[in-house]
């Protein structure tokens, strides 16, 4: 099995309740690599660019004024399987739903504010990274 990258991003209610490090904590728990992070603040412009496969979604206007309400870390995590080992790792969008024992399930406020962003498959991640960060900004983990 090839190794995977995929974009997680610990969404501005994560970064205002100060679990920033359980949430990595718990990344590297699941052996995933942070191969490169930051901290930035989107404009509602920029979140309107990252979202826009959303865009016209009832939720489009909430996630994106969310998304540029505070400060979020982006970062890029590796590891086979990478994409859906992380969105188990999250859990469901709804806290509510989400299994125990996940980042939502354990952090999550609510299905607006649910402190986590997970691509959805490798070829979004691929997209969703590029978006964050330019190939400088990525380290080479594995050879």
């Amino acid at each position: 099995m090839a190794v995977e990258r995929t974009l997680a991003i610990l969404k501005p209610d994560c970064v205002r309740k100060d679990l920033i490090g359980a949430v990595v904590k718990q990344i590297q728990e699941n052996e995933f690599k942070i191969v490169s992070l930051k901290m930035v603040r989107l404009s509602k412009e920029g979140a309107e660019g990252f979202y826009e496969v959303h865009r016209g979604r009832p939720f489009f206007e909430d996630l994106t004024v969310f998304m540029s309400s505070g400060a979020c870390v982006p970062m890029v995590l590796e590891k086979e399987n990478a994409v859906s080992d992380f969105r188990k790792l999250i859990g469901a969008t709804d806290p509510a739903e989400a299994e125990h024992g996940t980042v939502r399930k354990l952090y999550a406020d609510s299905k607006g504010e649910n402190i986590v962003h997970g691509s959805d498959s490798p070829e979004n991640a691929g997209i969703e990274i590029a978006y964050f960060f330019p190939i400088s900004e990525l380290v080479q983990m594995h050879k």
